[in-house]
C-alpha cells in the first residue's frame, strides 16, 4: 500500500469526521441524538421543509443548507419526523452565526446592511456605521443572514 493510498484513505476519513462535526442539524433535535434513526428514514423532513434548506448527507442524515434561505421555524419537519429525533419544540437550531472581519465589506469601510435587514432576532448590530457584530445570546442560528451576504462573510457553526 503506497503513501498515495494511505493519504487518500486518511483524507477520506478526516472528511467524514469533518462533515459530521461541522454539519448544522435541523431544528427541534432531541438533545444528544446521534441521528442514527435517520439513516433508514425516507427523509420526510426534507420533503416538507417550506424553505427547502433541509438536505441529507451520503448516509441519509439530515443537515441544514443555508445557501439559499433560512429556517422560518414552521415546525413542519418536527411534525413529519417519523424516527422522532426532531421532537423537542422548545429546542431550535443549536448553532450561532459568525462574521469574518477579513471578508465582511462593512469591516472594510463599505456601507452594507445586507445581514442586518433579515435578522428577525436583532442579533446583528453595528458599532457605528461599520463593524457589524453578532450578539450570541440573541442569535438563534436561523441562517437568514447567510445567503444575503454579498461577500460570503457569515458562517454558522454549532
Amino acid at each position: 500500500m503506497g503513501s498515495t493510498s494511505r493519504g487518500g484513505f486518511f483524507g477520506a476519513i478526516s472528511q467524514l469526521f469533518k462533515e459530521e462535526n461541522t454539519a448544522i442539524r435541523p431544528p427541534y433535535a432531541v438533545a444528544d441524538t446521534t441521528f442514527e434513526e435517520c439513516k433508514s428514514c425516507t427523509a420526510l423532513c426534507v420533503n416538507v421543509c417550506e424553505e427547502k434548506i433541509i438536505r441529507t448527507d451520503s448516509m441519509g442524515v439530515p443537515f441544514l443548507d443555508f445557501s439559499a434561505n433560512g429556517c422560518s421555524d414552521c415546525h413542519k419537519c418536527l411534525e413529519a419526523c417519523i424516527p422522532n429525533v426532531l421532537n423537542d419544540p422548545q429546542r431550535f437550531i443549536g448553532a450561532k452565526a459568525r462574521i469574518s472581519t477579513l471578508s465582511c465589506m462593512s469591516h472594510h469601510n463599505t456601507i452594507c446592511f445586507s445581514c442586518k435587514e433579515p435578522c428577525m432576532d436583532n442579533a446583528i448590530v453595528f458599532e457605528g456605521m461599520f463593524r457589524p457584530i453578532i450578539i450570541p445570546d440573541k442569535c438563534t442560528g436561523c441562517g437568514y443572514c447567510i445567503s444575503v451576504c454579498p461577500s460570503s462573510a457569515i458562517t454558522i457553526s454549532a
